[in-house]
């Protein structure tokens, strides 16, 4: 038995995870986890949300809240997601704690001390319009190595490259749009330089990692190491444990890193023992394995070792096995692109097992791997449902009904041994591409041995031989439950839910781990009583492929409404009871009273969410719902149809509409923002892409296939007329 120290990349706390984010560097670690508890060794694993990320501050600016309250919601909802899919930290924290500031504060001051820190003025982005330097996320330009024309203020996502300030060609605030200047301030940076050879010296014993993360280390020092910022001009973040300092903080990139540190001293304490982090840190016969995506590899390969390297008594870095990216339709999946599938939505239809065996299956190890909605059934029904599934089902379900339990082997010492060399082959197999962090070929190993399984039952016709020799099937399905047990094991790190599953209906009261990997090949105990089976994976039906990134939006069945008939809601004093023309006369109920009187509600051309489910509000019944920009409380103003459009009339962009019924909470998921028209652009607090037209000026809806997108759709009437807002309402307000 041996400890091993695995560490996850912290996503940060801004959107819900995706799939890439599964695929790229969550779920390997678990799987790695998964395979390491079930060999018996000791494990601790530990990640967390990255709460102190630009990415958090630009979307609590586009919503108008703070920080700490994007960055705790996308927390829980990120915990829940990731628990959702099966996998299982010893910690899941996050970097807004005492704890992490705590650890942050005393590696920045113990660098300082040994002279590794060191102050420097240098020019950085600074926004005139905005007046106040901008960090990495707030600044958007052309990438000088490979013309992104997407890439941020230090790396472009696309290439991996990274620079300094200044770097990007045709730099723009992302706020405003306005170019930046170069402004001199201070900062502390990490002597990088100085680690060259030190670090060039570790790697030459890193022959056994990937090629990739290699070839990207060897290139950043190749190119020699350059010291590098790490304070900022952010009051949201880690602030500089020294006085004089106020309104900076530490840079995210440096203090991330930490948090696998900081993580595992939380968990220590929270377990009762704090200093039990100290098995796993200090002792050099305990591997540490870091799992992150590609665009993450210097931060692990060169950064944190060079920190490490500077704060002393630490363990290095043993593997990092990153991995490329899953793609959609050939691009990134990224939220900020609007190119990203959600695991919380995913969850919501598809089994936690399924996702996990596509992900594993189609992990973008070597190179970038491509997801589409077809393969991903293609994957559940044909390979899960038919192959793996099919096995557990019919061997459990005819022995169940037949015998009831584990029958007695009579058979051949031959045939016994034919079955054990099988499951030996496929564990060799499993456990060396384990070793390797080799996830694909070791799942492929699995489901051979579960062809395996489904080829000798055709061949044993129990079917047949149960009515010819009762005694002689009952050995030969007690050879098929042996092949069930390997298979519930083998498979345990890749799909837990299912494993766990057959592991019970072979009858086993405790769990996978409790026998381990080394009863793959110990026979489960004769006569015990099997449980009444059920199948393990559930069939899919066809996904229609959504081509159009704004294809959500057809979920609504929007039309031009006329107000007709306005009357107090006889329950509520804060409410109106509306007639609305919308081809056909519906009842409104509408918390408008605080807004506008009757006499302004009578006869005005709204928008109206015509699809939506009927409900109750205090007594009286609600068809339909206005749709109103909210700036607060203060600031609730009616979506306005152009005054020429008909009652009846689609608010359709061109797109076809639903008529299925939705529930509120549909509704809610989807992004709708208020923007001003500037040239050929959108401005929604920051400037979008957007079929602006001849005509179209001041203040406009538009739908967002995301909250981070950088193109959306302007909502238009059947006629091609944009609906409107009163310019009293700010760019970016969201619509209700």
């Amino acid at each position: 038995m041996s400890k091993v120290l695995i560490c996850a990349a912290w996503p940060y706390a801004n959107s819900p995870i995706h799939l890439g984010h599964i695929a790229g560097s969550l779920l390997s670690p678990d799987i790695f986890s998964r395979y390491n508890r079930l060999k018996g060794n000791e494990v601790l694993m530990v990640s967390g949300s990255d709460q102190h990320g630009t990415p958090i501050t630009v979307k609590a600016d586009r919503e108008g809240v703070t920080p700490k309250e994007i960055a705790e919601r996308y927390h829980e909802i990120n915990k829940k997601a990731i628990e959702g899919m099966g996998i299982e930290f010893s910690l899941f924290t996050k970097t807004h704690t005492e704890n992490h500031a705590k650890i942050v504060s005393e590696i920045f001051l113990s660098l300082l001390d040994k002279g590794y820190l060191i102050k420097k003025s240098t020019p950085q982005y600074y926004c005139p319009h905005c007046m106040k330097f901008l960090p990495d996320r707030y600044v958007e330009g052309v990438c000088p190595i490979c013309g992104n024309e997407k890439a941020r203020g230090d790396q472009c996502e696309k290439c991996g490259n990274t620079f300094e300030s200044g770097g990007l060609n045709d730099a723009k605030c992302v706020h405003c749009s306005t170019t930046p200047e170069m402004k001199e301030t201070e900062h502390f940076f990490l002597k990088l330089s100085e680690f060259q050879k030190p670090l060039t010296d570790w790697l030459e014993n890193k022959q056994d990692w990937k090629n990739s993360v290699q070839l990207f280390t060897k290139n950043w020092l190749d190119e020699g190491l350059h010291d590098r910022a790490i304070t900022r001009d952010m009051s949201w973040g880690i602030p500089v444990p020294l006085e004089n300092w106020e309104g900076k903080s530490i840079y995210v990139w440096f203090e991330a890193v930490i948090g696998y540190l900081s993580a595992s001293i939380e968990w220590a304490k929270k377990s009762g023992n704090p200093d039990a982090w100290k098995d796993y840190w200090t002792d050099p016969e305990v591997k540490s394995y870091y799992f992150l995506g590609k665009d993450n590899i210097p931060f692990h390969t060169i950064i944190w070792p060079a920190i490490l390297m500077a704060y002393g008594g630490l363990n290095m870095p043993y593997d990092v096995p990153a991995n490329e990216f899953l793609t959609f339709k050939g691009d990134k999946m990224s939220k900020s692109r609007g190119m990203s599938i959600d695991i919380p939505s995913m969850l919501e239809k598809y089994d936690s097992d399924s996702i996990r065996y596509y992900a594993s299956i189609n992990m973008p190890e070597n190179k970038d791997a491509d997801f589409s909605w077809s393969e991903f059934v293609t994957k559940n029904n044909n390979e899960l449902v038919a192959t793996l599934g099919n096995f557990y089902h019919r061997s459990l379900s005819f022995t169940h009904k037949h015998f009831g339990e584990i029958p007695e082997y009579k058979g051949s010492a031959e045939e016994e041994e034919k079955i054990s060399a099988a499951i030996s082959a496929a564990a060799k197999e499993v456990e060396e591409n384990l070793d390797k962090c080799e996830f694909k070929r070791a799942l492929k190993a699995v489901m051979e041995l579960a062809q395996f399984g489904n080829r000798y039952f055709d061949a044993c016709a129990p079917w047949a031989l149960i009515k010819k020799d009762k005694e002689e099937c009952g050995s030969a399905l007690n050879l098929n439950l042996r092949l069930v047990k390997a298979l519930a094991i083998l498979s345990n790190p890749f799909l837990p839910r299912s494993s766990k599953g057959a592991w019970n209906l072979l009858g086993y009261d405790n769990t996978i781990y409790d026998e381990g990997w080394k009863s793959l090949n110990i026979p489960p105990a004769e006569h015990q009583k099997l449980r009444s089976p059920a199948p393990l994976f559930t069939k899919m039906e066809p996904i229609e492929e959504e081509t159009n990134k704004f294809g959500g939006f057809s979920s609504l069945n929007l039309k031009v409404g006329k107000i007709v008939s306005v009357d107090d809601h006889p329950n509520a004093d804060s409410l109106f009871l509306l007639q609305v023309d919308i081809g056909h006369e519906i009842q409104v109920v509408a918390g408008l009273k605080k807004y506008y009187s009757k006499e302004e509600m009578l006869n005005r051309r709204v928008v109206v969410v015509s699809n939506l489910k009927p409900a109750k509000l205090r007594g009286c019944e609600s068809q339909g719902m206005l749709l109103a920009a909210d700036a607060g409380e203060e600031l609730v103003m009616l979506l306005s149809a152009p005054e020429e459009s008909e009652p009846g009339e689609a608010v359709n962009s061109g797109l076809p509409q639903n008529e299925k019924r939705i529930e509120f909470k549909d509704f809610q998921k989807l992004t709708l923002r208020i923007g001003s028209i500037q040239g050929n652009k959108v401005d929604i607090g920051r400037e979008i892409s957007a079929d602006v037209r001849e005509g179209d000026c001041g203040k406009v809806a538009v739908f967002l296939p995301s909250e981070d997108s950088d193109e959306g759709l302007i909502l238009r009437t059947e006629s091609g007329k944009a609906v409107s807002v009163g310019s009293e309402m700010p760019d970016g307000a969201n619509i209700r």
